[in-house]
């Protein structure tokens, strides 16, 4: 665990820690498919992509492991639910294998839990049917922990493959007026980790942007991360000496606190 800084992990794992983020709004075709060639070369566990690229991505990454995750009622999770189901049910169809859904996030907030639940279990039961998984974003920026706790256990009610933090674009706004960001922290993640069944993994994305960050997660037990620093944290990985065999590795806790970024 976390007490002594230090994990055990080949490259490949590390690797497949990774769902390399494609959602900034202003990403061009261009812009994609060099993000879809970073996704091959380090052969990262999925490409996280907007639904209008699932047929380029699919195209990019064939004849790899490194599957396709696009995102639904993406950033603010406020579409009807109808809508959100049909939009999970399209990109599922059309070749997603992972599904990173926003819940009605103003819903949890009013305590409407059986609305957050109902729609979650529909989405949940559309992306199955196609043999995809399912993570359920939770944007934890704008949450009490007591929101996190019920989402975590409507989730491993339902059943659902992930939990996740963060959109990456969950800013809230401050008193001098700035929007700021935190994402993922260490007490969320360990809040999250406690309240959910040992069958829903989670997914750490926003703040977690080195090698360090990246371990130092992976230490409270979670197994997947959104992350634009891909490149960067793969090259430090080789820098360290981790390689395909096991290599035991100390890291740098990361901060409680803070802004980040997707």
């Amino acid at each position: 665990m976390a007490q002594n800084n230090s994990i055990t992990v080949t490259l490949q794992q590390i690797a497949k820690m990774i769902d390399h983020s494609l959602l900034h709004p202003t990403m061009t075709d261009e812009d994609i498919l060099e993000g879809l060639r970073i996704s091959r070369e380090y052969n990262v566990a999925t490409a996280c992509i907007k639904p209008y690229l699932i047929p380029l991505a699919k195209k990019e990454l064939q004849d790899t492991n490194v599957l396709v995750c696009p995102v639904i009622g993406f950033p603010h999770g406020n579409s009807t639910t109808e809508v959100k189901v049909f939009e999970a049910n399209a990109a599922a169809a059309a070749g997603g294998r992972e599904i990173d859904m926003v819940i009605n996030i103003g819903k949890a907030l009013g305590g409407d839990w059986h609305y957050v639940a109902d729609e979650i279990r529909q989405i949940n039961s559309a992306v199955t049917h196609h043999g995809a998984i399912l993570k359920v974003i939770f944007e934890n920026d704008y949450l009490q922990e007591s929101h996190i706790v019920r989402l975590c256990q409507i989730c491993s009610e339902i059943g659902v493959a992930f939990v996740k933090t963060s959109s990456g674009y969950g800013f809230v706004k401050q008193s001098n007026g700035m929007y700021n960001y935190k994402g993922a922290t260490v007490s969320h993640l360990k809040l999250m980790r406690e309240h959910s069944k040992a069958g829903v993994q989670i997914k750490a994305a926003g703040g977690v942007r080195t090698l360090d960050d990246l371990l130092h997660v992976m230490s409270l037990g979670v197994t997947r991360i959104g992350a634009t620093a891909t490149v960067a944290i793969m090259e430090e990985a080789k820098k360290r000496g981790i390689t395909d065999k096991p290599t035991e590795v100390v890291f740098r806790p990361m901060e409680d606190a803070g802004a980040g970024s997707h």
